[in-house]
C-alpha cells in the first residue's frame, strides 16, 4: 500500500489504541481496592478515568469510592482513610496487583497487527507513546507480541510530563528522527489530539477506545478510523 509521502514516521498510543486493557485495569484497582477495605470498581468508572496515567487514575477513583454512601456513611472515612492518607498504599497495592496480571484481561483489538505491519512495510519508523508506566507497557507489548514493530517505547514516567502536554510527543520525534508534522499520531482520546496538535503533528483517533467518556468524533482530529488498518486508506484521501 502507498502512504502519503510527507508521512515518515507515526507514534501510537497503547492502552484504547492497541489493547483493550480495561479488564487489566478492573482487575489491579479491585484487589487494591479490597486490600484497603473498599468496594470494588465499576467497570464504567474505569473507562471514563483511564488514560491520564496511574496517578490520576488511582486518585480518581480513592475519591469516587470513598464518597459512595456505604462507605461515607460506614466510619471508615476520616483523616487518615481520605484520599491523600489512602494514597500511597493504594499506589503500592495497585502496582503490585498490575505487575502480576499486566496483560491476562488485555486483548489486541482487529486490525491492529495488520496496521502496523502496513506501516512498517511503508518504511515508517514507529513508536509507542502511552501515559501508562513504561516498565507496564514494555512488558504488555511483549505479552501481547507487538513489541516488535516498535523501535521506541516511552511510557508516562519517561518524561517531566504526561499527555495532553506535547512535551512527550516533541521528545518521541527527536528520537524517532522524525519532524513533527511529518509524524502522524494515532490514539483514541482528547489527550492524544490535543498533545498532537500542541506538538504540530497529524492525528488521527480510533473509534472503540476510552476517551473519558465523550464522543470521539466531538475530538478536533484529522480523522476517525474503525480500525488501525484503515490509516493507509485514510491517508489515500487526504
Amino acid at each position: 500500500m502507498a502512504f502519503h509521502l510527507k508521512i515518515h514516521a507515526a507514534i501510537v498510543d497503547l492502552d484504547g489504541t492497541l489493547v483493550d486493557t480495561l479488564g487489566d485495569f478492573e482487575q489491579a484497582l479491585n484487589r487494591c481496592l479490597a486490600d484497603l477495605d473498599l468496594p470494588p470498581v465499576t467497570r464504567a468508572l474505569v473507562e471514563r478515568t483511564v488514560g491520564k496515567g496511574s496517578e490520576h487514575l488511582i486518585r480518581s477513583v480513592l475519591t469516587h469510592q470513598l464518597a459512595l454512601p456505604e462507605v461515607a456513611g460506614s466510619g471508615l472515612v476520616c483523616a487518615g482513610r481520605g484520599v491523600d492518607g489512602l494514597y500511597e498504599p493504594a499506589w503500592l497495592r495497585y502496582q503490585h496487583h498490575y505487575q502480576r496480571i499486566n496483560g491476562q484481561y488485555a486483548q489486541v483489538y482487529p486490525g491492529v497487527v495488520q496496521g502496523l505491519q502496513q506501516m512498517q512495510d511503508a518504511g515508517w519508523t514507529l513508536a509507542c507513546l502511552t501515559n501508562k508506566p513504561l516498565a507496564f507497557a514494555q512488558n504488555l507489548l511483549a505479552v501481547k507480541g507487538l513489541d516488535g514493530f516498535f523501535t521506541q517505547v516511552f511510557g508516562g514516567d519517561s518524561f517531566a510530563a504526561k499527555k495532553p502536554d506535547p512535551l512527550p510527543l516533541l521528545k518521541t520525534c527527536v528520537a524517532l528522527g522524525s519532524l513533527p508534522e511529518r509524524t502522524l499520531m494515532v490514539g483514541d482520546s482528547s489527550n492524544d489530539a490535543q498533545a498532537a496538535r500542541a506538538a504540530g503533528c497529524p492525528v488521527v483517533l480510533v473509534r472503540y477506545g476510552y476517551n473519558h467518556g465523550e464522543p470521539i468524533e466531538a475530538v478536533d482530529a484529522d480523522g476517525y478510523l474503525d480500525q488501525i488498518a484503515q490509516v493507509g486508506d485514510w491517508l489515500t484521501r487526504a
